[in-house]
């Protein structure tokens, strides 16, 4: 079986496929960087795909994410006949269950031992001896 020709709208999530899924993806955005030297089409920006190239490439699977993506540009793929998988993060259970269930539609048989491993070291962060303040800045 040939793996899942697979576009992903979600530069974090294209670093996972790209890494436990090699050959999959055939399209991600402009922004996804990771991992280095990415050589796939790219269709435009998180917030702005370009539906035409994304259909053109006539991927099993479109990954995206209701925070990065917008709702109608997911509805405009789907009309065109895509299928469009779209995670959703609250909590850190869940993305780990949204990364399994990623990687599992793109065709990963087995669950990858990075994603056990990552599970793992946060099931219990350790406590600091003392408590900080940081700053994240997020684009």
């Amino acid at each position: 079986m040939s793996p899942a020709r697979v576009v992903s709208l979600v530069p974090s999530l294209t670093e996972a496929v790209a890494l436990s899924a090699p050959g999959s993806l055939a399209g991600a955005t402009d922004w996804c960087t990771h991992p280095a030297g990415l050589d796939v089409v790219r269709v435009g920006g998180t917030k702005n795909p370009k539906a035409d190239r994304i259909v053109a490439l006539a991927p099993d699977l479109v990954i995206a994410n209701e925070e990065e993506n917008r709702e109608s540009d997911l509805a405009a793929l789907r009309a065109a006949g895509l299928d469009v998988l779209v995670t959703e993060v609250r909590t850190l259970p869940q993305a780990f269950h949204e990364l399994d269930r990623v990687l599992t539609a793109c065709g990963v048989r087995a669950r990858p031992r990075w994603l056990d491993e990552a599970e793992a070291a946060w099931a219990a962060p350790p406590t600091p001896a003392e408590r900080r303040t940081a700053v994240v800045p997020v684009w």
